[in-house]
């Protein structure tokens, strides 16, 4: 398997075999993130995407998940990723999901008919970046996409019958919009209703412009009994059908999971828990 630079693929995929389709990021500039920064993107050529999916194989590996990488790859050429998908499926008959990164603008502009093509194809699951309900730390944040966007994503991938996982971000509003930050983003995903949502926590690089503006004094982190009021908050605004819950990332203060909205009550008792008792994972030991 060849792969440029850094690789980043979602929690759940830790165990899959990452294909690598597109190089970096389309979008590549919202302010908390550094992931694509040394690639400008670009997509590979198809016949060096299908000699890795054949490398893969000569290796012996038998992958029951694979995850399409890089940033957004979803915003490749359709028909390249439908032949890669068909390569996949051919190759790899032990194969039960295949996942992807995309933004709002990948699948709004894909719609619904090429979405309905990929399932058929094997895709099984997107990954969405919603980050914040807010469309003011949208905004500020320069995500691109604004909420009513990600939530006519989240209806399009819905209804494909394609799985979708959406990403939240803690801290995001910093302190002067948490508590919007919080409602908004709980509201949003009861609009989106998708079948996971993985929470993070913001994480600082040097590179990123949020850095800079904690040092120039117009940002102000959460700290962590911060973060977790933010969290039940978002809790509380969150209406879903079926959704599986995780704030499970090495950069979380504290570890929940849990399946809504059965188990909401327990996530929030376990919030008021940690709370009480200052649960939280050490500064030192959160990772991206």
């Amino acid at each position: 398997m060849r792969y440029e630079g850094r690789i980043f693929r979602p929690p759940s995929e830790a165990r899959s075999y990452i294909l690598q389709a597109t190089i970096g990021c389309k979008h590549n500039t919202c302010a908390f993130c550094d992931m694509y920064y040394e690639k400008e993107y670009r997509e590979r050529q198809e016949d060096e995407i299908i000699k890795d999916i054949h490398m893969a194989k000569a290796s012996g590996y038998r992958p029951d998940r694979i995850f399409i990488a890089d940033g957004d790859a979803l915003a490749m050429d359709l028909k390249k990723l439908e032949n890669v998908l068909k390569k996949i499926r051919e190759t790899f008959a032990e194969c039960r999901r295949v996942g992807i990164y995309a933004t709002a603008r990948d699948i709004n502009e894909k719609g619904l008919d090429a979405l309905l093509g990929l399932k058929e194809k094997g895709l099984g699951i997107i990954y969405l970046g919603l980050e914040s309900g807010d469309d003011e730390v949208l905004k500020r944040m320069q995500k691109g996409d604004r909420s009513q966007a990600m939530i006519s994503a989240a209806g399009l991938v819905k209804a494909s019958g394609i799985k979708l996982s959406v990403t939240v971000i803690s801290g995001l509003g910093g302190k002067s919009r948490w508590k919007e930050h919080a409602i908004e983003t709980g509201k949003v995903l009861s609009k989106m209703d998708p079948d996971y949502v993985g929470l993070l926590t913001l994480m600082l690089s040097d590179e990123t412009p949020v850095t800079k503006w904690i040092e120039n004094g117009t940002f102000t982190l959460l700290k962590p009994d911060e973060i977790l009021h933010e969290t039940r908050l978002m809790l509380e605004n969150m209406t879903v059908t079926n959704c599986a819950f995780r704030s499970n990332h090495a950069s979380n203060y504290v570890n929940l999971s849990a399946q809504l909205p059965r188990e909401k009550d327990k996530a929030l008792s376990q919030i008021d828990h940690a709370l009480k008792h200052a649960g939280y994972k050490p500064e030192g030991y959160r990772r991206l």
